[in-house]
């Protein structure tokens, strides 16, 4: 029997930052997992606020992106109801890291997962990023 394999592309968005130097970075591009097991999504950032609030973001398909959680410095933070059983991340102002582990893989976990540092997208209407198919709807190629 072939392992079912799940596949998240990430990506990283620092919408009206303050500064420059305010940003984030997810340094793969993609992850591929075997369903049932574990992947950490790495986010890095660099805020020149100092109680950065970070959040995360999953979108599927053509859907909006959906609110998974959001870290906050000397805080904890909250996580949506349908992911607090297997997404967690904690946020380390020491490594300037807010990592999204996600367990006991499923399928309906292929998507795009955004990092995101205040500002996000909230009232922003501005197309943020275009998302392309390939030929066959089976990859989802991230343009941004």
């Amino acid at each position: 029997m072939t392992p079912l394999f799940i596949s998240v592309l990430l990506a990283a968005m620092c919408l009206e930052c303050r500064a420059q130097k305010d940003n984030v970075l997810q340094a793969k591009g993609e992850e591929t997992a075997a369903a049932g097991g574990t992947v950490t999504l790495g986010c890095l950032y660099n805020s020149s606020s100092t109680a950065p609030s970070l959040f995360g973001y999953k979108q599927d398909g053509n859907n909006s992106p959906k609110f998974i959680l959001s870290r906050v410095s000397r805080d904890d933070g909250n996580t949506a109801a349908e992911f607090k059983e297997r997404f967690s991340s904690t946020l380390d102002s020491s490594n300037r890291s807010a990592p999204l582990k996600i367990q006991k893989l499923q399928l309906s976990d292929s998507a795009v997962y955004y990092c995101a540092l205040q500002p996000t997208v909230t009232g922003n209407t501005k197309t943020l990023y275009k998302n392309l198919w390939s030929k066959d709807n089976r990859i989802l190629h991230n343009i941004h």
